[in-house]
């Protein structure tokens, strides 16, 4: 598939991640809509703060993806401990890495919970602007290809220190599926 060149615009959706390795099997049906996407669908969106509950798994760059799957695998098996506090049946995974290990995180959106279930922990990631993108679970590797041109065709830079985030939209009856892929974006981008 040829790149395609992005769009630059400026939008308000909410429905978006980001994606820590090229690519990964799906283990879990993940989405709201089944569509072919041209990976021609780049933005910057401002996205509000996130309030989130979940797991995390923390290890070496070879334990991925198999850490990362087993991870959602694990936590969507124990939703129902959240007893119907997720906001969306949307699967956030914030990640973040160093030259060393990687954190990655299977989550749900929630109100701010008064006690959490064992193992899980509560978080908010702040508002923020991100470059984003959608494509399929079968294509995140495609999408963070296009989504790193894109930023580096009109010069924006990753924000260090700032998590990353995959967003999943589960539907048990779909094997591919529709993930958002954000990169967070340094505040000189503006």
């Amino acid at each position: 598939m040829s790149k395609q060149s992005c769009t630059l615009v400026q939008t308000n959706r909410v429905t978006l991640g980001a994606r820590l390795l090229s690519s990964r099997p799906p283990v879990i049906a993940i989405s709201e809509r089944k569509e072919e996407y041209a990976l021609d669908n780049c933005a910057i969106i401002t996205k509000r703060a996130i309030h989130l509950v979940g797991m995390s798994y923390c290890g070496p760059y070879s334990t991925f993806p198999d850490e990362a799957i087993r991870l959602q695998g694990e936590f969507l098996a124990r939703r129902h401990e959240l007893n119907g506090a997720a906001l969306s049946s949307a699967l956030y995974s914030p990640y973040f890495g160093n030259e060393v290990f990687a954190t990655y995180w299977a989550c749900y959106e929630v109100n701010h919970l008064k006690t959490v279930p064992p193992g899980m922990v509560q978080f908010t990631i702040p508002e923020r602007q991100y470059a984003v993108v959608t494509c399929t679970n079968k294509r995140i590797g495609e999408g963070y290809e296009q989504l790193t041109s894109w930023m580096n065709e009109h010069g924006l830079v990753k924000r260090e220190n700032a998590v990353s985030l995959e967003i999943f939209y589960l539907d048990e009856h779909l094997e591919e599926v529709t993930v958002d892929l954000h990169i967070p974006l340094a505040d000189n981008n503006k």
